[in-house]
Parts: structure tokens; C-alpha cells; sequence
């Protein structure tokens, strides 16, 4: 006898799948064009459930800007670790935000963080995750400030190229970018 055995979930697990699935469909549609009618269908709960365990949608937001920028942390701390020195820090923590920035969902977020910036909590979790991101930079890097503005500002660049789809442009204007982006996490001395 094969039966359909349902799994079931604990609230934590269903959290976690409800703000994977969050940072995508925001990412794509930003806070106000995101339907929580859609995230609950996209992880198979219902929409009265998913306000149970966020409240509203804005804290749901929250929680996957929060996210965003966690993941992005641990990546930097994961990568400053494993450097052998400052500039291999550098070259390795650029790699690494040049890898998440290749996911759709990881660049969507990160933009609509941004983006969304003109609600007041919201900027507050933008701020926090921003502060932490940079101080990650910083601690494996020793990064003077001239040498942070040029790394953070060369991944602003990396996202603007990104989300126009030149970032891996071989020809005219974007294959300069290109070019200046790629290269450019290595000659931070």
C-alpha cells in the first residue's frame, strides 16, 4: 500500500519557507506590488496562517530585507575568513558578492530594500543590515575609508549593471562596466 504520507511543518520550518518565498516574490514586485495571497500559495499555507506568523505584510517585508542582508553577512564572514591576508579578503569577499548578486532573488531584495527605504522601520532594518555588512568589510579588510567607499561603491555598480542584464556584457559601454567590475575588487591596495 502506498499512501500520501503529509509532512508537517513546524511553525519555525513554515516560517523560514514563508520568507524564502517572500524574498522572492518581493525581490520581483516590491512591497506594495507583492500579493501575501501569492507568498502563502507559492509555500502551500494560508493567507490568515502567514499573518499569524508575520502580523502584517510589512513585517513580513522586514523579515526577508532582514534576511537579505544576514545571508549577505554571513557569506562576507564566511569568505573574510578563509582569506590569508587583507587583499585576498577583498578578492574573496568580492567574489562572493559577485556570486549573490547573479541571484535574482538575493539582487531583487537587496533593491527593494532600498527602494523602500522611505518607511522609517524599514530604514532602520536597512541602516542595521547595511551597518553590519560594512563593519564585516572592514573587520577582514582593515579597509581605510577610501577603500571602502571604492569596494561598496564598485557593488552598487554591480548591482545597477546587474539588474539591467549588462553585468556580463562583452561589448560597448557595459563591457567597460564589466571590465571595472570584475577586475576592479583586486587593485583595493
Amino acid at each position: 500500500m502506498n499512501a500520501a504520507v503529509a509532512v508537517r511543518h513546524t511553525a519555525e520550518e513554515r516560517r523560514e519557507e514563508i520568507i524564502h518565498a517572500a524574498v522572492a516574490r518581493f525581490g520581483r514586485t516590491g512591497l506594495h506590488g507583492t500579493s501575501t495571497e501569492a507568498i502563502a500559495a507559492d509555500v502551500g499555507v494560508s493567507q490568515p496562517y502567514l499573518f499569524r506568523l508575520f502580523g502584517t505584510k510589512r513585517q513580513l517585508f522586514i523579515e526577508a530585507v532582514r534576511w537579505g542582508f544576514d545571508h549577505t553577512v554571513e557569506r562576507f564572514r564566511e569568505a573574510g575568513e578563509e582569506a590569508t591576508d587583507r587583499h585576498d579578503a577583498f578578492k574573496r569577499i568580492g567574489a562572493v558578492y559577485m556570486e549573490l548578486v547573479n541571484e535574482r532573488r538575493y539582487l531583487g531584495i537587496q533593491l527593494q530594500a532600498y527602494a523602500a527605504t522611505d518607511d522609517p522601520e524599514i530604514r532602520e532594518v536597512v541602516k542595521d543590515g547595511f551597518g553590519r555588512l560594512v563593519m564585516e568589510v572592514v573587520r577582514h579588510t582593515d579597509a581605510s575609508p577610501d577603500q571602502l567607499a571604492a569596494f561598496l561603491g564598485r557593488g552598487m555598480l554591480i548591482n545597477v549593471a546587474s539588474s539591467m542584464g549588462v553585468l556580463e556584457s562583452t561589448e560597448g559601454w557595459a563591457a567597460m562596466v564589466h571590465e571595472g567590475c570584475i577586475g576592479g575588487f583586486e587593485d583595493l591596495e
